[in-house]
This record gives C-alpha cells, structure tokens and sequence, in this order.
C-alpha cells in the first residue's frame, strides 16, 4: 500500500443540529476518526450487512449483567433479527425474575456493601437487588414452571438446555422477556454455563426429587451442525466468557465467522479472552482473514442502544 493510499481518508468534523436524529448523527460521524467511534460506525455497517445478508446464519451472543440492566427489554425486541442466542447462565435469572415481577432498583459504584448486605441488598456494579427480588422470585417462577412442564403430556425426562429454555419461554407471559420473545421468533437460546446461577441451582433441587436428566452434549452437536451447515455465518458478541467463546470457538471448524462485531472493555493485555481483539481470533481461524469484524471498546449499555436505534432492531 502506498502513502497516498494510506492518506486517502479525510477526518471530517461532526456538525450538530438542533432536534437531530439517531440515524442524521451517526452518518454525520462516518468519517469522524474518533477512536471507539469509528470503531462503531464500522460496527454498525458490518451488523447491517450481516442481517442483510440472507445466506448468513447470525448468532448473538451477551453475559447476564446486562440483563439486569434497562437493556433486557431491548435485546428481547432484537432478537427476532438472529438466528441463535449464546447466553450465560444468570441471563434466565435475571429474564425469570423480571418477569416475575423482581423490581431492580438504581444503586451506585459508591456504597457500603457490608452495610448492603445487613439490608438483604444485593449489588450488581451500581444495580440493587433486594434479595426476595431475585433469589426467591427465581425460585418461585421457576417451580411454578418447571412443575408445569414435569406435568404435562409432553414431558421427556431428559433435555437439553435449549430444549429446556423453550419450554421455559412457551409458559412466560411477559412480552418484554428474552426467552419468551426467542420462543416466539423461534430462535434458539443455548447455554453452555447453564448450571451456573439460580436457575441452575434450583434445576439441580428438583432433579433430586424428579425424573429428569439434562443433556448438555446435545446443544454442543447442534451448534457442531450449524457451523457445518452454513457456508457464512455471522455474530455480535457482548462481552466476552463462555458465550463469546462458543460462538467462535465452533465457527472456526467451518473456517472461521464472516461477519463479527465485538464489544468489550477489558484489555487484551492479561491474555484474557475477553480482552482478546478479533483479530487474535483471526490466529485461531475463528474468524476468516477476509472477514469483516471490528472490536468495539466501551460499556455496551452506551453503546448497543445508539446501534439498535439507528439499525431499527425494534
């Protein structure tokens, strides 16, 4: 590449206006070489192309935190736009005690948390959780319906965890809930860490006293054929864990994603995966040399609204 080619690019300014939408904003900054913003811009028109793109099977993938966020309601309208979700085990916590009713409240970084607990508050980051909130709710919504599936004609005594996830979301009422919306728009939640968290806890207490058995390899050959089955597959990942992990870690025996968009804030200097760029997975073949992928740096509860809202993932 020469010099001129490595110049060709002019940093533009952003002009604002008054009364400017989503969509007028974010076009404006196209070229605003702004660090992380451009990395999202770039974001932006990789997850557009990707949704675009009928050949392409498109996963998402998030950790449970920010379900306990304001962005639960929004992921749940998103969903309909991906073809699987690759979730952590407290996301059904949190979605199962929403739900339920469970009120999370505005907390802050800056507390006591000795104090908090005296008070049965939990702390997620700057979230508090009254402990009959989460713990209870999830226990109660989760025997509610997990005595209804045991009773039903339909029972098997053994699921996997997606299989079980569905069930799950054919008996939740709440519109606003990501399992009942991927049970609705058929879209597939797997969780590779479901034993870990409330739900898991309380799966384990009533396979003690029931016929049941969960089958964790089934979900793992599942996703074995969807990488095997789709010639061009795509994924946004928030955050990363064992969900990023799963999305690419089989995408890589079909030679890698090509479309990626990861957002993240840890450092890639402690050798973590989720501080990895997606250019190390490049190294792996989890994602394709000619793909088109970007790392995102920053809080996605900032960043995913301004991407969905100029995408129109409503």
């Amino acid at each position: 590449m020469e010099k001129k080619d490595l110049l060709k690019e002019t940093v533009k300014d952003v002009k604002l206006k008054k009364d400017m939408k989503v969509k007028e904003l974010i076009d404006s900054m196209e070229k605003i070489g702004g660090f992380s913003a451009q990395h999202m811009i770039n974001g932006i028109k990789i997850l557009q192309n990707m949704i675009n793109d009928k050949e392409s099977f498109n996963f998402l993938s998030f950790p449970a935190d920010i379900i306990a966020t304001g962005l639960r309601g929004m992921i749940a309208d998103a969903v309909k736009y991906f073809d699987a979700i690759v979730t952590t085990g407290g996301t059904l916590d949190h979605d199962l005690a929403k739900a339920y009713g469970g009120k999370y409240s505005l907390g802050s970084f800056d507390v006591d948390d000795a104090w908090l607990h005296r008070l049965n508050i939990y702390r997620l980051g700057n979230i508090f959780i009254e402990r009959d909130q989460y713990g209870l709710a999830v226990e109660e919504y989760f025997n509610e319906i997990m005595n209804d599936i045991y009773n039903s004609k339909d029972y098997k005594e053994e699921y996997s965890a997606s299989e079980l996830i569905y069930e799950f979301g054919k008996r939740m009422k709440d519109e606003h809930s990501i399992i009942r919306q991927a049970y609705l728009h058929n879209v597939k939640i797997y969780c590779p860490g479901i034993l870990d968290g409330a739900f898991g806890t309380q799966l384990s207490l009533f396979a003690q006293d029931h016929k049941f058995k969960l089958n964790l390899i089934k979900d793992e050959l599942e996703l074995s054929n969807i990488a095997f089955d789709h010639k061009v597959t795509g994924a946004l990942m928030i955050g990363g864990g064992i969900s990023k992990h799963h999305v690419i870690w089989w995408n890589q025996f079909k030679g890698g994603l090509d479309y990626a968009v990861y957002i993240t804030t840890a450092s890639q200097y402690d050798g973590s995966l989720s501080g990895a760029r997606l250019t190390e997975a490049v190294s792996w073949g989890k994602v394709k040399e000619r793909a088109r992928y970007t790392t995102i740096d920053g809080d996605a509860t900032i960043i995913l609204p301004i991407m969905f809202s100029y995408l129109n993932l409503f």
